[in-house]
């Protein structure tokens, strides 16, 4: 998949700053080949728990972030991350007190 298209399919506008990062991220995710398509998908899963797929601005990783109080939306949103680390064998780094995990890539 091309960065570009990557970064539609994440909400981005490309521009040589996004498309840069995104290369930094792509580097620095374990065979991420094998996951990317997985990646956008889980994006697009996650649309309706107001959960998404972004890169990071503190590091060159991917987030998962989950952003609602409701109880039964959080709980079905990390039920939809756990499944997608478990089936495609992604390896997720969950920052302490946040519903965010960085995809730190494919397992060894």
């Amino acid at each position: 998949m091309q960065r570009e298209v990557m970064l539609n399919q994440l909400g981005y506008t490309p521009n040589e700053a996004l498309l840069e990062q995104m290369g930094r991220i792509i580097d620095n995710t374990r065979e991420f080949s094998k996951i990317e398509k997985h990646i956008v998908d889980l994006h697009k899963a996650l649309k309706v728990d107001l959960g998404y797929v972004a890169m990071s601005s503190s590091e060159d990783r991917f987030k998962i972030k989950v952003e609602t109080d409701n109880e039964a939306m959080l709980s079905e949103a990390i039920e939809k991350i756990g499944h997608f680390a478990q089936k495609y064998k992604v390896e997720l780094q969950k920052l302490d007190g946040k519903q965010v995990y960085y995809i730190m890539g494919f397992e060894k």
